[in-house]
Formats: C-alpha cells, sequence, structure tokens
C-alpha cells in the first residue's frame, strides 16, 4: 500500500512537468491536442493524489505504524476526528493535503474554462502546474509521508504512535488548518490569470473579471481560518488571548491584508480603469506571501508554537520565491504599456482617493508585520543575536494603523467618485459625527481614559451608524416607491446590489470586532494556589473551590477543579477548569471553563497542581467585550456569502466616461 502511495506522488510529479512545456508549447506552436493533453494531466494529477492522500488518511484511521508519519502524529487512543486532523498536522501530511487542495482547484479552474478565456488557459494551466510540480517534489523527494519505519532494512511497526500534539486535539484544529490552506492555495488561481494576462499582453481587465469572485472566495476562506485560529488560540492554549503576534499567525495574516487591499482597488479598476500596476502587485504579492507563510511554517527559520520542527525544506523554498518573484516582476515591468491608467485622481476628497489611501495603509500594515516577523533573523544577521519584538511592539504600531483604517471604512464607501461636495459631506457624516462625539464625551465623564479605547469606541459608533443611515435610506425609498414594509425592501435593496450592501455588511463585522479588540484595555487577571474550601476573587467575581478530582482514559491523565462563582454574593453556576497529561507524547495541556457573557468573559484555567497534589494554581481572567469579536467574526462571514449572491440588478460600469476622462488627460501628440 506505501508503495502504490508513493508512486501515485512520483506519477502526478511527472505529470504536473509535462503540462507545463505542453501547455506553453501547444499554444505557442499552435497544438491544441498538447493543450488538451495538458488539461487532462490535470484530471490525472487529481486523481493520483487524491489516491495517495486515501492512502494516507486510511493508514491514520486504521493505526497502520509501520508508517513512520503515522506512529508521529496518531496512536489507538485518539478521537477518529483527530485521526483524520493528523493527515494535515505534520509536515510530510500537510504538504500532501496542500498538494491535493492544488489539484482540486486546478481541476474546477479547467472545468469552469473549457469554453472561457481560451486565450490565457494554457498558461494558467502551465503556472497551477508550475505550482502543482514544487510541492510534489517534496512530496516525492524531501518530505515523503510514505516513509516506513525499518530496522535493519526491514519494515516493522511500534505498538502505539506518539499522537497528534496536544494543542491540536481540539475541534477548531478539524476545520482551522483546511480552511488557511484553502485560502493559501485559492489564491494561486488569480495569480496565475494575472500572469498569464501579462504574458499574452492583454488589456488589464481580462483577468479582473475573471477571478474577482474567486478571490473574493479564497478571501473567506483565509478569513474563516485566521478567525477560527484566534478561536482556537484563546480556548485552547489556556493564556486567555486570541493573538499573539507570534511568526506563523503573522504570516497567515500577510496575504489577508494584501488581499483585502486587492478587492478594494480592484473595483478602481472595474469603475475607473486606475491602479492596474497596483491589482498586478498585490495579488501578486498575495501569492507570495502565501508561499512565504508556508515557507516559515516549515522551515524552522523562526521559532513558534505553530510551526513545524527544523527541516530541509527551508532552501527549496527560498529558490522558489526567489525564481517566482523575478520572474513576476520582469513581467510587469516589460509590460507597463500595458497596464497604463485610462483616468487621473481629480480630488482628494473623493473614493478614488480613499481607496488609494486605504490600500497605501494596508500596505504599510503588512510591511510592519513583515518587518517584525523577520526582525529575529534580521537581528541575527546583523548583530549575530536574535532579537525578538514582542506583542508591545507591534500594538505600538498596529493599533493606530488599525484605527485609521477603521475610520476609512466608514467614510470611504460615502465618498462620491470623481470629488465630494461640503453638502454631501455634511449631509452624510454629521449625525453620525454627533453621535460619535456623544458617546466619546459620556465615556470620559464615567472615568475612562485610555486614548486609544476611546478613539475606537468613537469610529465604531461613526462608522456603525454611517453603515445604518445607508441601509435605511435605500430600503425606505424602495418602501416608498413600492409599496413595501421595511424588511422587505431592505431585502430588496441587498438583492439590487449586493456586492456594494454586501461589503456593508463586512465592514460592520470589522466594527463589531473592533468593539471586542478594545476591550482588551479593561482586561483583569489574577493567579491563585488554593485548596478545597478556600477561594479568589477578581473584579466582582469570588471563585470557591468546591472540590478537586483526578481520572484518566486511554489518551490522558486529568485533574479537575471545580469552582462556584459568585459576583458581588449572588451565586452564577460552576466552572469546572482541567488539567491534561497526554501519555504518548508525555505533554500537558490546560482545558479552560469559561463564563461567556456579551459584555465579558469569565475565563478560568487550571495552570497546574501542586507537588503535593492538595493545591491548584487558578489563573483567572476578566475579559470585558470578547464575545463582540465572535459576533462580529459571524457577520463578517455572513457579508461575503452575501456579496457573492449575483445582484438582482446587473451592474453596468460607464466606462465610456472613464475614456473620456482618459482621452482628457492624454498628451497632445506634436
Amino acid at each position: 500500500m506505501e508503495n502504490l502511495g508513493y508512486l501515485a506522488v512520483l506519477l502526478a510529479f511527472c505529470l504536473s512537468v509535462y503540462a507545463v512545456p505542453a501547455s506553453v508549447v501547444g499554444r505557442v506552436r499552435n497544438k491544441p491536442f498538447l493543450i488538451v493533453s495538458a488539461e487532462r494531466s490535470v484530471y490525472a494529477i487529481w486523481f493520483l493524489v487524491t489516491a495517495a492522500s486515501a492512502i494516507l488518511v486510511y493508514a491514520l484511521m486504521a493505526g497502520d505504524f509501520r508508517f513512520a508519519y503515522v506512529a508521529s502524529h496518531s496512536n489507538r487512543a485518539m478521537p477518529a476526528v483527530y485521526k483524520f486532523a493528523a493527515w494535515w498536522g505534520g509536515q510530510e501530511g500537510s504538504l500532501l493535503f496542500w498538494s491535493w487542495l492544488l489539484a482540486c482547484y486546478a481541476v474546477v479552474v479547467i472545468l469552469l474554462n473549457r469554453r472561457r478565456n481560451r486565450q490565457i488557459m494554457p498558461y494558467v494551466t502551465a503556472i497551477l502546474m508550475s505550482v502543482q510540480a514544487f510541492f510534489l517534489l517534496m512530496n516525492a523527494f524531501v518530505a515523503n509521508p510514505f516513509q516506513m519505519l525499518a530496522v535493519d532494512r526491514l519494515i516493522t511497526a511500534v505498538p502505539d504512535g506518539r499522537g497528534l500534539n496536544p494543542q491540536l486535539q481540539y475541534f477548531a484544529m478539524a476545520i482551522h488548518p483546511p480552511m488557511l490552506y484553502l485560502g493559501y492555495v485559492g489564491f494561486t488561481v488569480p495569480f496565475a490569470f494575472a500572469v498569464a494576462s501579462l504574458i499574452r499582453r492583454m488589456p488589464g481587465d481580462a483577468w479582473i473579471h475573471t477571478t474577482r469572485r474567486w478571490t473574493l472566495v479564497t478571501w473567506l476562506f483565509q478569513s474563516i481560518g485566521i478567525l477560527l485560529g484566534a478561536k482556537w488560540a484563546y480556548h485552547a492554549l489556556g493564556w486567555g488571548g486570541y493573538w499573539a503576534w507570534d511568526p506563523v499567525e503573522n504570516a497567515s495574516l500577510l496575504p489577508w491584508i494584501t488581499a483585502t487591499a486587492f478587492l478594494h482597488s480592484v473595483m478602481m479598476q472595474e469603475k475607473k480603469g486606475m491602479m492596474k500596476v497596483w491589482n498586478v502587485v498585490l495579488i501578486s504579492s498575495t501569492f507570495f506571501l502565501c508561499i512565504f507563510g508556508t515557507f516559515i511554517t516549515r522551515s524552522g527559520l523562526i521559532s513558534s508554537v505553530h510551526a513545524f520542527a527544523q527541516s530541509p525544506l527551508g532552501r527549496y523554498f527560498i529558490a522558489f520565491l526567489a525564481l517566482g518573484i523575478a520572474a513576476t516582476v520582469y513581467l510587469i515591468l516589460d509590460r507597463l504599456e500595458f497596464l497604463k491608467s485610462e483616468a487621473r485622481l481629480e480630488s482628494v476628497v473623493s473614493r478614488e482617493s480613499s481607496f488609494l489611501f486605504n490600500n497605501l495603509i494596508l500596505l504599510a500594515s503588512c510591511f510592519a508585520v513583515l518587518w517584525g516577523t523577520l526582525f529575529p533573523k534580521i537581528s541575527e544577521l546583523v548583530s549575530g543575536e536574535q532579537i525578538s519584538l514582542d506583542a508591545t511592539w507591534f500594538n505600538r504600531l498596529m493599533i493606530p494603523i488599525g484605527l485609521f483604517l477603521l475610520f476609512l471604512t466608514g467614510v470611504g464607501p460615502l465618498f462620491a467618485w470623481r470629488r465630494t461636495s461640503v453638502d454631501s459631506l455634511r449631509r452624510n457624516f454629521l449625525w453620525p459625527s454627533l453621535a460619535s462625539a456623544a458617546l466619546v464625551a459620556g465615556l470620559l465623564l464615567a472615568g475612562v481614559r485610555h486614548i486609544y479605547a476611546l478613539i475606537s469606541f468613537g469610529f465604531c459608533v461613526l462608522v456603525a451608524l454611517t453603515i445604518v443611515a445607508e441601509f435605511y435610506k435605500g430600503a425606505s425609498a424602495i418602501a416608498a416607491k413600492n409599496h413595501m414594509n421595511f424588511a422587505r425592501a431592505l431585502l430588496e435593496l441587498t438583492h439590487r446590489n449586493t456586492r456594494r450592501y454586501g461589503g456593508y455588511l463586512v465592514h460592520m463585522g470589522i466594527v463589531l470586532m473592533f468593539v471586542g479588540f478594545t476591550g482588551a484595555a479593561f482586561n483583569r487577571d489574577a493567579t491563585a494556589e488554593v485548596s478545597v474550601g478556600s477561594s479568589m476573587r477578581i473584579g466582582h467575581y469570588t471563585l470557591k473551590v468546591d472540590r478537586l478530582t483526578e481520572g484518566d482514559n486511554e489518551n490522558y491523565n486529568w485533574h479537575r477543579a471545580r469552582l462556584q462563582v459568585y459576583k458581588n454574593g449572588d451565586y452564577l453556576g460552576s466552572l469546572e477548569p482541567e488539567r491534561r497529561f497526554y501519555k504518548a507524547n508525555e505533554q500537558s495541556l490546560g482545558h479552560i471553563g469559561l463564563r461567556s457573557r456579551p459584555h465579558e468573559d469569565l475565563y478560568v484555567n487550571f495552570a497546574s497542581m501542586s507537588d503535593d497534589n492538595t493545591k491548584a494554581v487558578i489563573q483567572a481572567y476578566i475579559f470585558p467585550l470578547v464575545p463582540w469579536i465572535w459576533i462580529g467574526s459571524a457577520v463578517l462571514v455572513f457579508g461575503t456569502l452575501v456579496a457573492l449572491v449575483p445582484s438582482k440588478v446587473k451592474m453596468q460600469y460607464a466606462r465610456t466616461e472613464v475614456v473620456g476622462i482618459a482621452r482628457k488627460y492624454a498628451p497632445v501628440e506634436k
């Protein structure tokens, strides 16, 4: 069975290598049979990688401990869901999972474009298969998931495996990495179309219309992956946070930032024919940052709780990144004449300028996160000593950037194209600004003195009210004109332009998440060693230890504390935090107790037991407003899904006006 799995990977690698020249030569020499054979190779690659993946998953589920990968990442006591999740829980398996997802994406691209984009599809296929060949090369010759355990060249098996890392044995682990991978891998497709259009010297808009919806879906997967990762960190790691500016966390955020910038600036290209170079650069940067994130996770270059151990994969990724970036930069510079803007920026107070500022701030945040992530390695190269930048450094830099982006989220969509009048500004922002100022004044009177918290709450109210006003004005007009109730008019309004109003919902989700982020300014924590009958206090809460128990199962030993929770003397219920010691890999992990309410979370972690097992070390936290992060996440996902629904009214952009503007500013030939 192991030979069949490895053979499938090897054959898939050979086919991906064949598909690259077959596609290009078929297009250049006008040989349709070569183009068709390359596309059929894509189907064959999917079948082979699927077969290889099925063999590995079967070995994990069946507990075939002759496989080195199975022995390292699974054991008999693990629940079935974690045995399946072990497919992407280790180095070799995650690379195979990447290859499988890319093969799935490639098949979908070929099927959807059987009769469309035929001029560039051979190049799209070649680019996709180049990436496919790289990852299959890793699996075939560097990180083979079908490596067998052997003693004196004889295949052997261990009685049981080490099991999956305890930190990964959490329900979100079965969802978080696949979603993140769907984002990472999915950005290969719009990148392939962008580069193919450059190769063919096609007008800048062709690939935009083909890949806009695809990019939005991929961005959605990336967003869900990041948010699930934050939820996993909050619940599974026991430190009470949802984001620590860890290098691998940052690596997932970087392509999300550039993809967000792309999704905004692409509207400028569709509406005004502007920012064509920006869009090619942004989607290319997104793809290479995905590869860079994969490189950080797998090379061991920078230590992280999320990263795999050091491996020889790093130099292969560096070579791939260097070649890919060099080729892309050459193409962009060589094809600049095909990427000229059709219009110019006419006013600073306009929607065009808001998109431009939005992109500049997003790219500044991307550079800041990238610099902070790589700084330990940069400092080592310069001074010989690794200097890490902690969360305080990132927060000091990123909080002002985030607040400015929050402000642009509210004001940008309400600016008019070309130029915004003073009357329009007053009409759109007067009442939201007054409400925002009133809230800030009320918070100051209530004793809040945290400057960033005041600014954030003020901006949240401003942005939320501008979004609500947009829905209210549009729905009221439809209700009055068509004599329907407001709720139905609201649905009609959204359906008429799902892209616009879905975007507003996404912005509202961001606002709600910022409310949750701002609550961190008021966090509290306490740590105490407690025994049965004793208690500890944190804020208005009293935690009394009712009992301490212990036990075990096949997978782990556990100690559990039952804590009775009182608030101002009133009994609220109980929490049962737990400490687990996993037998197979001899690691311990906390299982938190959580009382969540809309205004705050009471978060309790079982840190350790005393040497005589009579006292427990309990860490208690109060996290104000954290639930709004998860509520905002749900709204963001819902808004993106709305934006993906086809609009009832087909929006046609007036590019004839844009051409006129372009001609107006065109240089006069002498």
